[in-house]
């Protein structure tokens, strides 16, 4: 029988999909005063992997991924998610959102995204949250599953993770 223990603290991240720089600076604010300051970002791109957003927030939308400085327990995700959700209602601009934004975290073996939606590979967390598991870490980098979001997979980003994951381990966390 295997002994349990607690797992351990991870790197709490988010994608920050906006309809402008402004508004995706004032969601990243926003997300700093609650879970301090970000530790990483990359450059914002355009966010044309998808137009699932496009009727809702505009076109010409851009993205950007931000790491905090500050370790969290792998549970409090789902409080995040919901934080999250509030932001995007708050900055709302006639009922249309202006951001999304989409948290997660990095730990050694994986990269784990929150979401509202269920589907057969996503994990119940409570609180009308799922897991999803969107890369995972095998032969010296991270690896996609067939699910695995398109604007994860460009180069940019795979570099920005790792980082994130190196950084986190530097820490001595496992």
């Amino acid at each position: 029988m295997g002994q349990l223990k607690n797992a351990p603290p991870v790197r709490l991240i988010c994608a920050v999909c906006c309809r402008d720089e402004e508004s995706g600076l004032r969601a990243c604010a926003e997300l700093e005063r609650l879970y301090g300051p970000v530790a990483e970002r990359t450059v914002s791109f355009a966010f044309t992997h998808t137009r699932y957003y496009q009727e809702e927030m505009g076109p010409n939308l851009q993205k950007f991924f931000c790491a905090f400085g500050r370790l969290i327990e792998p549970m409090q995700i789902v409080g995040i998610k919901l934080a999250t959700n509030r932001i995007e209602a708050e900055m709302a601009l006639a009922g249309r959102r202006s951001v999304n934004l989409d948290p997660g975290y990095i730990e050694a073996a994986k990269l784990v995204l929150a979401t509202t939606k269920n589907y057969g590979h996503r994990i119940y967390l409570g609180q009308g949250i799922y897991g999803d598991v969107q890369l995972f870490w095998r032969g010296g980098r991270f690896q996609s599953n067939p699910w695995t979001y398109p604007d994860y997979l460009e180069a940019s980003a795979l570099e920005f993770f790792s980082s994130v994951r190196q950084d986190y381990l530097k820490e001595g966390k496992p």
